[in-house]
């Protein structure tokens, strides 16, 4: 096989040869929904997650076995394929795109943007994993980058086409979301608002020549440095105090959606920071754009209008769900509408015309809100939702949300909507002061909220279903329970079949009409992206990416070092097979020769709270998205230790540099580490 490189692009031209295979200009991608091509994050700029194709339907998915595999050398695999002109493009982990025959799964090219070398790196990596998905137009790929960076890549060859920094304005934001195309024009926003101060924006660049169309700021600036648009002015009205100290938050991390009819791109945006809203704007407000869609002129980025969902944002509910264009009948009427299922319980029905609120109900357990005021579009708050008295709150749903951002889809055959959803509970209470309230740098949630008092009960376990909502109606169609916390995104297909890969391990198909599982395929690693479906020579394939990271032991938990991260493609008459995989315990490194110093272990675990435990776990019980450190023999040699988490030697491996961590605080950390290792180890 000839290898030839360019730059840090790789062609694999011989892998095409054997294949037979003419990587073409791919020029269809978006056109008419035919189900040939997946070539937007949602299937088509509907973003509805649904396929036309039929071939592999109810009757026959007893045939549906695995064409071929392809094993991922990566830390990171939780994101979306697309599929064009018979090409599987993917990136995982820092962004490294890859583009395979989606016949056989032989590599073509891969593209590696070397987040890891960048000096923007070094504190974007602290926070979010690797990349959700990429995006397709005209014969380019385009991604994000954790760095910063939106890229266009050749989709024939792999060669960069152009490259800009987007976070110029965002010192503490980080991309893990696709981009958005949006007519000749792609779209990118970012994610940072729970760990520093930081003000959310989207930007629009020229498909082709990469150079900078519009930005939209989500929430307003300083008022002493006058505002960018009328919109950025009306909203300062809603904000008090000096909400810009703070950035305001309202990154737009994942969800938007082009809407061709009326040349428009709609926002999900996100969360305050800090979440605490008497903490940034103290005497009350709307706090706009915060938690709301907003839509904007595709050309120009021009405000045309919002809906907020969660006036003033006091629960990190945000928008960055599902934004699903779609059309229903109403009353009789055809309506173009926008469907949206966000963090906070309630499912949405919105007129795409003029962004009024059409209906809304509730698809999973919530008790903030009595219910959705259809006079005004907004939420009627419980009393004890307000904390007004000092009191804590258990809320429904927790900050993980009803729905993550694991994709929903709907059917236009069946009319639902179908969702994965969590219900889960979390206690909020307000900070010993408020005006005491300090900003913990590094990768420290800054809610802006304290604990609870001592002896408060602690949140039931979270629960997950797969719940077929029917968004004309407003109530659940069928509902059927889920195995652990998190589970993975849902395409729909006109064969009257939902695909979903779940936490325990299984890629399964269910009846879309009763939710029956008909189907499911060991796929030896839990799974949290969506599969996609395409058309190659007019055969269906369905393809997934299979992967798990979550900040907290689930059940069963994956493990970080043993996962079997793959692209798995299936197809009627599919005969091939994974080898045998029998994943070994997670057990403890327990270093009889080290004394635990209490006191070091004290302090270290302050740190750990603050800096480690989003990766590496809750009571350093990881969850996927890290080693558990634990089991870990790095941390029994110092030296070792400190050349990771001070020095980054493995920051290509997704392991960010501390480098301002003290000799001391490296030493809590060890104490720490093996503390915890005895500590679980006894209670196996």
């Amino acid at each position: 096989m000839a290898l030839f490189r360019t730059g840090r692009t790789t062609l694999f031209f011989a892998a095409a040869l054997v294949a037979g295979l003419t990587v073409q200009s791919c020029s269809k991608g978006g056109g008419v929904n035919d189900g040939s091509n997946w070539a937007s994050y949602g299937g088509t700029s509907d973003e509805t997650h649904f396929s036309p194709l039929d071939q592999v339907n109810d009757g026959n998915i007893d045939k549906l076995g695995l064409a071929w595999s392809y094993d991922l050398d990566t830390f990171d695999s939780y994101t979306a394929p697309l599929a064009v002109d018979g090409v599987l493009y993917f990136g995982v982990g820092h962004s490294v795109l890859h583009a395979l025959d989606a016949r056989t799964g032989k590599l073509l090219w891969q593209y590696d943007p070397d987040v890891a070398g960048q000096e923007a790196s070094k504190m974007r990596m602290r926070a979010g994993w690797g990349i959700r998905g990429i995006a397709y137009k005209d014969g380019k790929v385009f991604t994000g980058t954790r760095d910063g960076r939106l890229i266009a890549v050749d989709a024939k060859n792999g060669k960069l086409l152009w490259s800009v920094q987007t976070l110029d304005e965002a010192e503490n934001g980080y991309i893990t979301g696709p981009p958005w195309i949006a007519g000749d024009k792609v779209v990118i926003g970012f994610g940072g608002a729970d760990y520093a101060p930081v003000r959310g924006y989207v930007t629009a660049y020229d498909i082709n020549s990469g150079r900078k169309a519009w930005r939209f700021h989500v929430v307003p600036g300083n008022p002493a440095d006058g505002f960018e648009s009328e919109a950025m002015e009306r909203a300062a009205k809603t904000w008090t105090g000096e909400w810009w100290k703070f950035g305001g938050g309202g990154t737009v991390y994942h969800a938007m959606a082009y809407d061709a009819k009326y040349d428009r791109i709609y926002l999900g945006t996100g969360n305050g920071w800090p979440w605490n809203p008497r903490i940034r704007s103290p005497k009350g407000g709307d706090n706009l754009y915060l938690a709301s869609v907003v839509a904007l002129d595709a050309k120009t980025g021009e405000y045309v209008w919002h809906y907020q969902t969660n006036p003033e944002n006091t629960f990190d509910f945000n928008n960055a769900m599902d934004i699903q264009l779609t059309e229903l009948t109403i009353d009789g009427k055809p309506r173009s509408v926008l469907i949206h299922a966000p963090k906070n319980g309630f499912f949405y029905v919105i007129d795409r015309e003029d962004g009024k609120l059409i209906s809304a109900g509730e698809f999973g357990k919530q008790n903030w809100a009595e219910r959705i005021d259809m006079e005004t579009g907004r939420p009627i708050l419980r009393e004890e939702a307000r904390m007004a008295d000092g009191k804590p709150f258990m809320l429904y749903p927790h900050p993980l949300g009803a729905h993550g951002v694991q994709t929903m889809a709907f059917s236009p055959r069946t009319n639902l909507a179908y969702i994965p959803a969590m219900e889960g509970g979390r206690w909020f209470a307000d900070p010993a002061s408020i005006e005491g309230w300090t900003y913990r740098p590094n990768m420290f949630v800054n809610t802006g909220f304290g604990a609870p008092p001592p002896g408060s009960p602690a949140p039931p376990p979270t629960k997950s279903e797969l719940v077929a909502y029917n968004p004309v109606t407003q109530k659940p169609a069928w509902k059927i329970d889920q195995p652990g916390m998190l589970n993975g995104g849902i395409i729909a297909t006109a064969g009257n079949l939902l695909f979903q890969g779940r936490n325990d391990g299984k890629f399964a198909a269910y009846a879309a009409d009763s939710g029956k599982e008909l189907w499911s395929f060991d796929a030896q690693n839990g799974i949290l992206a969506n599969a996609i479906t395409y058309l190659v020579d007019g055969k269906q394939y369905v393809t997934v990416i299979t992967g798990f990271r979550s900040s907290s032991a689930n059940t069963p938990t994956w493990d970080y070092r043993q996962q079997r991260r793959r692209v798995l493609t299936f197809a009627l008459g599919g005969t091939a097979t994974l080898p045998p995989f029998q994943p070994e315990p997670v057990t403890p490194q327990l270093d009889p020769g080290f004394t635990v110093d209490q006191a070091k272990a004290g302090r270290g675990g302050a740190t750990y709270g603050q800096s480690c435990v989003i990766c590496h776990g809750a009571g350093m019980i990881s969850g996927g998205a890290a080693p558990d450190l634990r089991a870990s023999p790095v941390p029994l040699d110092r030296d070792a230790f400190t050349a990771i988490v001070r020095d980054g030697a493995l920051m290509p491996n997704g392991m960010p540099s501390y480098a301002e961590f003290t000799d001391e605080e490296i030493d809590e950390l060890r104490h720490f580490i093996r503390q915890r290792a005895r500590e679980t180890a006894a209670a196996r």
